[in-house]
């Protein structure tokens, strides 16, 4: 049995975030804004746009621009109290995966008593209807805007932890590339992987289906062909709609067939080194699928076609191999580290994070199952 998840309704396309405000209307009257503190300032940015729409639909709003990457339980915490002090009755979350894990996090504090990561980290925890969430997205990389992830860093024990339900879908979903222009190169780069990285590891999850593997695998197509394109020229409006697509496509596609030991991971380096989330996935992933890849090479010769590579005439094996090279190339040619050593990453980090990884929830359909002297391999691999 298989279920497909994703938000009722999506925009995409350029002028979308128009949308906003008369779907917020629909359900509340008062919108607490989810950002970080730059996206706040920025003048005519995707918060002005997004203040604009809300007031010309009737519906007030208060702001929480204390968002920081790899969002916190301080953040939640914070943005929950001005939640609660403002009457708010829906969450409009602008900007990229923190911003809307952000969100997701408020929601589920706003509507559930106890401890998010001791009562609900984990899958399908959540009892009760969140607030109405409306994520607008202005990055190409998380997708967390049409996912049931809501990924958060424990600040005590420093440890990313996920709770994954169906419960913190956003009723509405808009990628408008006009908000994605003009971002910075590294951060395009990065987003960008670790949207490739959600395309390839759902691709070949032990929980992939044909409806996942059909939109997973034109998002590897689209990023292949766009996220050079718009790491070179931030302003080149048909390849930041490209990704925001690839990205879209890739986060329903992991939505509804997993993850894997990529994602395990780099949660470890994100909760214990505050690593960018795409980073982290983008330097383990071309060593996590190498490991994978005896699992279902013929999946790996779809993505080395789907990424440009030629493999005809070539054996089963050595076309697989063949995606690797072009996960590689494409990390480089963007500009991403190759390292975890570059990175801070200490061989005394390693064993710890692995056995949190082990424990993490996207491992259990990584499609080759390992052990922690495998995990500790892998980081060592990346290192």
């Amino acid at each position: 049995m298989a279920d497909f998840l994703c938000p009722a309704v999506n925009f995409i396309g350029a002028g979308t975030v128009a949308e906003t405000g008369p779907r917020a209307a629909m359900f509340g009257t008062k919108a607490l804004i989810v950002c970080d503190g730059f996206l706040a300032k920025l003048e005519g940015g995707p918060v002005s746009k997004v203040k604009d729409t809300l007031t010309s639909s009737g519906v007030e709003f208060a702001v929480y621009d204390g968002v920081e990457p790899n969002p916190k339980d301080t953040n939640v915490a914070a943005g929950l109290k001005i939640y609660k002090s403002e009457n708010c009755d829906l969450i409009v979350t602008v900007g990229g995966g923190s911003s809307h894990d952000c969100g997701k996090g408020i929601g589920i504090a706003a509507t559930h008593e106890g401890d998010l990561y001791e009562d609900y980290a984990g899958i399908e925890t959540l009892t009760n209807e969140l607030p109405p969430i409306i994520a607008v997205n202005t990055t190409a990389g998380t997708a967390s805007e049409v996912t049931r992830h809501c990924v958060i860093t424990n600040t005590a024990k420093k440890v990313k932890f996920v709770i994954v339900s169906w419960r913190n879908l956003p009723k509405v979903s808009i990628n408008d590339p006009e908000l994605m222009v003009a971002k910075p190169a590294g951060l395009t780069a990065a987003t960008g992987m670790d949207a490739l990285t959600h395309a390839v590891e759902c691709y070949v999850t032990k929980d992939a289906n044909p409806a996942t593997d059909a939109v997973a695998i034109h998002a590897i197509k689209l990023i292949g062909k766009y996220l050079r394109r718009a790491v070179a020229n931030g302003e080149d409006l048909e390849a930041r709609e490209g990704m925001a697509y690839g990205s879209l496509l890739a986060g329903m596609a992991f939505n509804n067939a997993g993850l894997g030991y990529v994602h395990a991971m780099a949660h470890q380096l994100g909760g214990l080194l505050d690593m960018p989330h795409g980073i982290a996935n983008a330097v383990l992933l071309p060593h996590i699928e190498r490991y994978n890849l005896m699992v279902n090479p013929e999946k790996f010769a779809d993505i080395a076609e789907a990424m440009g590579e030629n493999i005809d005439g070539l054996g089963k094996m050595e076309a697989a191999e063949k995606a690797i090279d072009a996960i590689v190339r494409l990390s480089i040619d963007v500009g991403i580290p190759q390292h975890l050593a570059d990175l801070g990453v200490k061989e005394s980090d390693l064993e710890p994070m692995a056995k949190l990884a082990m424990q993490d929830g996207n491992a259990g359909t990584n499609p080759r199952v390992g052990k922690v002297e495998d995990i500790i391999q892998l980081f060592k691999n990346a290192m």
